[in-house]
């Protein structure tokens, strides 16, 4: 282990260089930009966590004017290409705004954060109010907006008005940059006034549309919002996507970048387990790393060499995600889940260019989000016959991490979706002891449930305990009675009744029948209803076999 400073939670290019804090150098992206400066905007997507805000930080010191940063850019790759250094670097006015604190249950809460950046971004440069090529009218409004003193369309223009009172002073054109543009929209389709900041944000990207002040514009997102419903009129658009890209080395870590941080940090040792925890993305013809994750954990592994990956990511990242997706598709979508978390892929058909408001329109803008946000990715070296069908990509989970979030969070939503699931009809079986109408109600609500690893036993155990827990049945699992231990047994002390469940497990379907007299016999020969015989008036006792997501009910006749 080598002492080394790890920057998490620290996007601010300047100060991880002037506290000399661990820096994977992506000056690159610079001279890559620069190699295309007749594209007026640039919109860079990406999913949260791999390193935009950073990038925009970094672009944002070496153009700025008012920036002395030849000391940041120092023994970095940028800095050995001296004449794009000696014309770009702190040569432009710049405006960096970011719109990811915009957030509110409301539209006044989030237009008021949004004004409030705005403000802030006014502030950054409120030196043009002693600019003495300004006139006393422009100063005015500069100041009414910098101390939110103005109404809808000043703020819509902000960004057009900043860039041409910039333009005007320093007498060149003005570099745009725009972190996080879609967070607002995002934040308003989940709170209900998406139409409202959908106007708010069309009027700010007006800055982009023949604007002869600009320069050049990059923006970031997570993602591409179709052109037509926000960056209308815009000329000139390049977006660079996870799919169609030419920087995807800039955002994430590559493996050569991967190799030197283990090598500088000491951990080496650890290379298979982040490997196997972090990485998986596939960005265009880039396999990445999450440069989040990778951080974090050299951190831990630097207090704590012996530390376990964790998922870090979960706990930065907005899962609603996938929230919405299974409150929206239901149980048609458990199959393709299932595939997934155990492992393998699916083929699916990828929008890039979609809108907020639409978003819940059809399953595959679903998928489509969960790819562009990181939750699955491309994957490769495939066995298809023939060609993929045209629009279509194959997806799957990209690593451990990832695969923990898909387990842990979709299986608890799945859990508390089948408590909301009608199930009078099985009760009514189950307490009139018929045995058939059981097997078909519980046939149904299998098929709406989610499961992976080859239908273990624990997953029928928790499926039958989730059935009637929350219903007002007392619920007992695994809970030593007569001379064993019965499955599950569930108890209506209310009308003095109880039925026990014993469950098997079999990998044939022809067997359900005979695993099911097996569960009988065992109720009866280890008299697991022996205990609840003075106390109930009713016993009822239910032998019950599952193959994968078929089951078969039988009762114990007295």
């Amino acid at each position: 282990m080598k002492n080394i400073d790890i920057p998490v939670g620290i996007s601010n290019f300047a100060e991880i260089r002037k506290n000399k804090y661990y820096y994977i150098d992506k000056t690159g992206l610079i001279e890559e930009l620069l190699k295309t400066t007749a594209t007026k905007v640039t919109l860079i997507t990406r999913p949260r966590r791999f390193g935009k805000t950073l990038g925009m930080s970094m672009l944002e010191n070496f153009f700025d004017i008012r920036k002395n940063s030849k000391l940041l850019f120092d023994g970095l790759e940028i800095a050995d290409k001296q004449a794009l250094c000696e014309k770009w670097m702190n040569q432009y006015p710049v405006m960096f705004l970011s719109l990811k604190s915009v957030d509110g249950n409301d539209f006044l809460t989030a237009y008021s954060q949004l004004a409030y950046e705005i403000g802030a971004l006014y502030k950054e440069h409120d030196y043009l109010l002693e600019s003495p090529v300004l006139g006393e009218e422009e100063k005015k409004l500069f100041w009414q907006i910098k101390e939110r003193k103005t109404g809808k369309i000043e703020v819509m223009r902000s960004l057009q008005i900043l860039s041409q009172l910039l333009n005007k002073h320093y007498k060149k054109e003005v570099i745009l940059l725009i972190d996080e543009y879609d967070v607002p929209i995002a934040k308003a389709t989940s709170n209900g006034y998406y139409k409202e900041m959908l106007e708010i944000m069309k009027g700010l990207m007006q800055a982009l549309k023949d604007n002869l002040s600009l320069r050049f514009a990059v923006i970031t997102g997570c993602l591409k919002i179709a052109k037509e419903s926000i960056f209308t009129g815009t000329n000139n658009f390049v977006s660079d996507t996870i799919t169609d890209t030419r920087l995807n080395e800039y955002f994430g870590f590559v493996q050569s970048e991967v190799d030197q941080i283990l090598k500088d940090a000491g951990f080496t040792d650890k290379a298979d387990l982040v490997k196997k925890w972090y990485d998986g993305y596939r960005f265009g013809d880039f396999d990445v790393y999450c440069p989040w994750d990778v951080m974090c954990y050299l951190r831990d592994l630097v207090y704590k060499p012996e530390a376990k990956p964790a998922s870090y990511w979960r706990n930065t990242s907005d899962n609603s995600i996938i929230r919405s997706f299974i409150d929206y598709a239901g149980s048609s979508i458990t199959n393709k889940l299932e595939n997934l978390m155990d492992g393998g892929y699916i083929i699916q058909k990828i929008d890039e260019n979609l809108t907020y408001d639409y978003l819940h329109s059809s399953e595959d803008n679903l998928w489509s989000m969960l790819y562009l946000t990181g939750y699955l990715t491309q994957k490769k070296g495939i066995e298809y016959q023939g060609e993929l069908p045209e629009g279509t990509v194959a997806l799957t989970i990209p690593n451990e991490e990832i695969r923990y979030i898909f387990e842990t969070t979709i299986s608890k939503w799945f859990d508390e979706s089948a408590k909301k699931w009608n199930r009078e009809a099985l009760f009514d079986a189950v307490w009139s002891g018929d045995s058939e109408s059981i097997t078909r109600e519980m046939s149904t609500l299998l098929r709406r449930t989610i499961s992976y690893h080859d239908y273990r036993e624990d997953f029928y155990h928790a499926f039958l305990s989730g059935i009637f827990t929350g219903a007002g049945y007392q619920v007992q699992s695994n809970k030593e009675h007569g001379e064993g231990r019965s499955d599950i047994v569930v108890c209506d002390s209310l009308n003095g009744r109880v039925a026990i469940f014993e469950a098997k497990r079999t990998k044939v379907l022809k067997d359900l029948e005979t695993e099911c007299d097996k569960a009988l016999r065992q109720i009866d020969e280890r008299m697991y209803a022996k205990d609840f015989e003075d106390a109930y008036d009713q016993v009822l006792c239910y032998g019950i076999a599952f193959f994968k997501k078929r089951c078969m009910v039988k009762r114990k006749e007295s």
